[in-house]
């Protein structure tokens, strides 16, 4: 086939390509971040499905669920992918850390207005029981924030030598 390129190496857009890390998977942080991704994924789902916008405080809870959730599935994936390792100059367990302890501290203030502003005597029955439930939820997320910020900083300060260390651990 005289007209087509050819590729330089056989496996070179292959070689182009992240690798998925199967040992963040494994580890404390990559198993908190997958639990943050689908219970931040539920708070605010519950809580859109909800007539939210009647209620000030409910704005609240879906900024910080929706916030917290976007950059959890980006630094997820910036991990799973590998990413951190070009970006070298970053540091990728002092961000982390401070990430989560963000996280936790917003989500903390989340989850008290959305357990306040629920009312056993609203009206409507199915927003009480998202709206309870969104609670449960983000009181659960709230607490793997906090793992999260306790295994983050154990890695900051290279406390033990897990897979989750090694993975949020700077490689400058």
């Amino acid at each position: 086939m005289a007209g087509l390129p050819r590729s330089s190496s056989p496996g070179s857009a292959a070689a182009a390509l992240p690798v998925p890390d199967g040992a963040f998977l494994r580890s404390p942080l990559g198993l908190l971040m997958v639990a943050q991704s689908v219970l931040g994924l539920l708070v605010w789902a519950l809580i859109a499905d909800t007539t939210y916008y009647l209620h000030a405080a409910y704005g609240w809870v879906m900024f910080v669920s929706i916030f917290f959730w976007i950059l959890t599935v980006l630094f997820f994936m910036v991990y799973l992918l590998q990413l951190q390792l070009k970006f070298y100059v970053i540091p990728w367990s002092l961000v982390l850390m401070i990430f989560n302890a963000a996280a936790t501290v917003l989500y903390v203030s989340g989850f008290v207005v959305c357990a306040a502003a629920v009312q056993p005597t609203s009206w409507r029955q199915w927003d009480y029981n998202r709206r309870a439930a969104a609670a449960f939820f983000a009181c659960l997320v709230m607490v793997s924030y906090g793992l999260s910020t306790f295994f983050s900083f154990r890695a900051w300060k290279g406390l033990g030598s897990n897979a989750a260390t090694s993975q949020v651990s700077d490689h400058a």
